[in-house]
């Protein structure tokens, strides 16, 4: 079998609804990559709130993080890292209208610098970081961020996504976070999975047709069309479903990824 790049959504896909990765999802990766493949994460998740995941399957490939705003790899410096980033007025502009848009929060990051409208509406556990040394106030922003995440109600994701869009059309792209919690994250234009993808496996040498991705949600649809072989998670959502080459038949709480990764690659 041909050497594969298998590109990982983290929530909804391999880590379980208690956002942890299973004994059995780690040893059956680490099994892939001793056959010789490619194990890349692909997150919205910033790297903050995903490298104890990296760390945990003691990786060494390139991560996409920021839904594909920041493509690198952890341990060292890599010729072919990217970074892209949303101009920062544009983060203030969202901020303005906060109220309007029926915002519970604005952040907006860098790889390693973290600001927030409100001291009040920093949870350290959500965030994944400790506000006594990582989080900033928004007047602090001074360079572009990374990415800029909103923290809504799920009864107002479209509306805000629309808006945002309509105000921002030839400079952002708003998605969606997987997770129990509405979390929007606006990235530059263009700026998707599959693209970061794309580049992974070019500098990695894999052809698109040996590519193997796993998602459940929309930020995971252009991925699923671009892998030569996409699969959508039981769990995930009908539009993912509907471009995806296959589904697993068991959810991410029931090892629903690595149980279809077995049978494909004959583990």
């Amino acid at each position: 079998m041909p050497k594969k790049l298998i590109a990982l959504d983290l929530d909804g896909t391999t880590l379980n609804n208690a956002s942890l990765i299973s004994s059995r999802t780690a040893q059956i990766l680490q099994k892939a990559r001793d056959k010789g493949h490619i194990i890349s994460i692909a997150t919205g998740r910033p790297y903050r709130m995903s490298a104890h995941y990296y760390q945990q399957l003691h990786l060494d490939t390139p991560m996409v993080n920021f839904n594909g705003s920041l493509i690198h790899k952890p341990k060292e410096k890599w010729t072919y890292e990217k970074e892209f980033s949303v101009p920062r007025e544009i983060a203030f502009e969202i901020l303005e209208k906060k109220e309007q848009l029926h915002l519970d929060f604005v952040a907006a990051e860098n790889r390693q610098t973290f600001f927030i409208d409100k001291l009040e509406n920093f949870q350290k556990e959500f965030f994944a970081t400790d506000i006594a040394t990582e989080a900033n106030l928004f007047p602090q922003l001074k360079t572009n961020p990374t990415s800029i995440m909103l923290k809504t109600k799920n009864e107002f994701a479209s509306f805000v996504t629309e808006a945002l869009a309509q105000q921002f059309s030839n400079e952002i792209d708003v998605k969606t976070w997987g997770g129990k919690d509405t979390i929007l994250e606006v990235v530059p234009k263009g700026v998707q999975k599959a693209m970061a993808v794309s580049l992974v496996a070019e500098a990695m040498q894999i052809k698109q047709k040996d590519i193997v991705a796993f998602g459940d949600e929309h930020n995971d649809v252009e991925l699923l069309e671009y892998a030569g072989w996409g699969v959508a998670m039981k769990n995930g959502t009908d539009q993912l479903k509907s471009v995806a080459n296959d589904v697993t038949t068991k959810t991410n709480d029931e090892e629903g990824m690595v149980d279809y990764l077995e049978e494909l690659l004959a583990i």
